[in-house]
């Protein structure tokens, strides 16, 4: 490739990660320009074990690896193994709880495994993991002090804008441990600027001051210049928190956020939002995004941008098969079609919180309805039956004196009743009640 034409491919990825909203702050523009040019660079995000699996709006910059990848660049995903145990001050109000150092070491070894299957590993531009527990843990205090800390204004440090809005709570504050966390950031870039000549830090807009600080120490002590590309913290167009839902965190190990739920997080996004996550959150090219936007402005309530974010994002995190059982899931539920679903898809129905009852067979239906507060009273329970307001199992209850034998139940094990359209609960056979997915 041309120099010309290796400065048109950088600039043309900028500029699309600037079209699709990944771009906040720049350190450098011409410059990141001209180093993206010269071929296969190196950078690196890094992302801390605050829980043992990331959440959605950690997608953001993790896709954005995989973009630079994408493009033949070498992406460094640096899990915080010693800033985990340290807690990072952006974008809090109050300080972290500091965990233990078991957990966090735990927390690491699971973000590895989760964080491994969206980056190549192999090839010339293959990815690399690494944990700064293994350069912060081998240094003493004095040696940091003399070699880091000495390039550090408190001065300065106290106008970075994590720093200043918790000096402003006079009921808050910050702990010297907290403080401490921007040297260490700085420490984890040089650090990876030695080893794997890396000159690109990017992440989170609320990191910015941290970016910038290691920019400084890499002039400091390799006298080169380094660049830092801050992306969202993704909102919504409501102002309600992204990544958040009626039963809690979208969370992306399956364990903790069903695949179906995860799904449906997504096909549930606002109109306003749509376009904006199908830029942030897929890897559609421009012209198709572009496409289903105009679908979807001329018909919003065919909803097919939803659709195809669901199916894009669930696909990127959980597989095309997960996207298969979650659009069957769907399908059951709010077609009626229930002799589809899986023993699987039940599970995660149950995992997700449907409210489930457990029942031993034998159990009349009538008071089934009550205790799983369908029905007020057992009076009201015969009036739904008699009115043909109940379904279960997508079939027409018509017998109030029913009982629930689990002989036809779903799987031998799960009755799906529905009340009108939209009232679900869920009754699982009483020895199965336990038994979710993994």
């Amino acid at each position: 490739m041309t120099e010309t034409g290796g400065l048109e491919k950088a600039n043309e990825f900028l500029q699309e990660l600037r079209w699709r909203g990944l771009m906040v702050q720049l350190s450098n523009e011409q410059g990141l320009v001209e180093y993206l040019a010269q071929g296969s660079q190196t950078l690196y995000c890094g992302f801390d074990p605050t829980a043992d699996s990331l959440h959605v709006g950690s997608l953001v910059p993790l896709l954005a690896l995989r973009r630079f990848q994408l493009q033949g660049h070498r992406p460094i995903l640096l899990l915080g193994g010693a800033t985990g145990l340290i807690g990072d001050p952006s974008g809090r109000d109050d300080e972290r709880t500091l965990n233990q150092t078991a957990i966090v070491g735990e927390w690491v070894e699971k973000l590895r495994r989760q964080v491994s299957r969206f980056l190549d590993f192999d090839g010339p531009n293959g990815a690399v993991i690494c944990n700064n527990l293994d350069w912060v843990g081998e240094r003493d205090v004095i040696s940091f002090l003399r070699d880091i800390g000495k390039h550090f204004s408190v001065n300065a440090m106290i106008q970075r804008e994590s720093v200043k809005a918790r000096l402003e709570r006079a009921d808050q504050g910050i702990s010297y441990t907290e403080f401490s966390y921007m040297l260490l950031q700085a420490l984890d870039f040089l650090e990876l600027a030695r080893a794997h000549g890396c000159m690109l830090q990017i992440g989170g807009s609320d990191q910015w001051g941290n970016i910038v600080s290691g920019i400084d120490l890499i002039r400091r002590h390799l006298g080169d210049e380094a660049y830092a590309l801050t992306m969202p913290l993704v909102t919504k167009a409501d102002g309600t928190k992204f990544g958040k839902s009626a039963s809690g965190a979208i969370w992306i190990d399956a364990a903790k956020t069903s695949a179906y739920r995860f799904y449906q997080f997504w096909l549930n996004s606002a109109d306003a939002d749509v376009a904006k996550f199908l830029r942030l959150f897929t890897f559609m090219t421009p012209e198709q995004i572009r496409k289903l936007e105009a679908e979807h402005e001329a018909n919003p309530e065919q909803r097919a941008a939803q659709r195809e974010l669901a199916r894009q994002v669930t696909a990127l995190v959980h597989g095309e098969a997960a996207v298969v059982a979650a659009e069957r899931i769907s399908e059951g539920l709010f077609a009626g079609d229930v002799d589809r679903l899986e023993l699987e898809d039940l599970q995660a129905l149950q995992q997700d919180g449907l409210e489930t009852s457990s029942v031993s067979p034998g159990e009349g239906i009538l008071n089934v309805l009550v205790s799983s507060r369908l029905s007020g009273s057992n009076g009201e329970a015969r009036k739904l039956i008699q009115g043909r307001g109940l379904r279960v199992n997508g079939v027409q209850e018509t017998d109030p004196r029913r009982q629930l034998d689990f002989d036809d139940a779903l799987h031998g094990r799960y009755y799906l009743l529905r009340k009108g359209k939209k009232s679900y609960h869920l009754v699982a056979r009483a020895d199965s009640v336990s038994a979710k997915t993994d």
